[in-house]
């Protein structure tokens, strides 16, 4: 038996593993993070990609979303502070400002002075968290992990990857990164979905359990719902305050009803693309 193990015999497999590890790829080096306010995240070949300007609204010109508003931003000053934060979801109606919230609360942090790091990952790319996670969990920095528009089909296994944000496993999530995702659904998988695969299990409760108890470990549930015409309105009179853009009260109130009728719905980005067009009109940049 000890010949099945000498030196002659295992140095095959010493040269296999010596192969392996020239082919495998370095670890990606972590960036200057003083370079940047945000990074966003692109796998093969791991790297974080500096954002010179980030593309957001002000905190002031967000109307209608106020308790949502004031929850994520005392929830981000918080953990920027190095306190006790939860991680965040922000679900509901499409087009009403869950991005944006998250964009507009670390841009406040900043203006505090707090040197907060936001840090985008999309959907696809979840199942290369793991990696991310390794490098942010090296710098001193605070770091916002942002997931947009999150959701997930019956054949898709890239939630998994998100637990270990959540959850962390054995090694735990580092304690400088916090996780925000927005979606249009509460479970992050549609209704529908839920219920097919309920009635169809063998255990209707296990069924789904995996799947659905993912939005269950955010300590934070924002919801966002549609708008009515008051709500939709006062959000132009917030982006025409913000911006400082004076307009006869009727003619603004005539062209923004106007604008979402041709639309077909109202919404917090109806609110802005009406805005932005007028903005033009009147010769402002935003």
């Amino acid at each position: 038996m000890t010949e099945l193990f000498s030196e002659p015999a295992t140095r095959p497999l010493s040269r296999i593993a010596e192969a392996l590890e020239r082919l495998a790829p370095p670890p990606a080096p972590a960036p200057d993070f003083t370079e940047a306010d945000a990074f966003v995240w692109h796998p093969d070949p791991d790297r974080l990609e500096p954002v010179a300007r980030v593309a957001r609204v002000p905190l002031t010109a967000l109307v209608g979303i106020d308790r949502s508003r004031d929850t994520l931003l005392a929830n981000t000053l918080q953990f920027a502070r190095g306190f006790a934060a939860n991680n965040a979801l922000l679900w509901g109606a499409r087009g009403m400002g869950k991005s944006s919230l998250v964009k507009a609360v670390h841009a406040e942090a900043l203006a505090q002075g707090l040197p907060l790091v936001l840090v985008e990952i999309a959907r696809e790319d979840l199942d290369s968290v793991g990696r991310l996670l390794a490098i942010l969990g090296r710098s001193d920095r605070r770091f916002v992990l942002f997931a947009d528009d999150l959701s997930f089909s019956h054949d898709d296994t890239q939630y998994k990857s998100l637990k270990a944000v959540l959850d962390g496993g054995i090694a735990g999530r580092p304690a400088n990164v916090i996780l925000y995702a927005t979606s249009n659904r509460r479970h992050l998988m549609p209704r529908d979905m839920i219920e097919n695969e309920r009635s169809t299990a063998i255990n209707p409760g296990e069924a789904v359990e995996e799947k659905v108890s993912l939005s269950d470990r955010f300590g934070l549930w924002l919801g966002f719902h549609p708008c009515g015409q008051d709500e939709y309105l006062a959000m132009i009179d917030g982006y025409c305050a913000a911006y400082d853009l004076r307009i006869d009260p009727e003619l603004l109130r005539a062209e923004a009803i106007e604008w979402q009728a041709t639309r077909g719905a109202r919404s917090g980005r109806v609110a802005w693309q009406f805005f932005t067009d007028l903005a033009g009109r009147h010769g402002l940049a935003v």
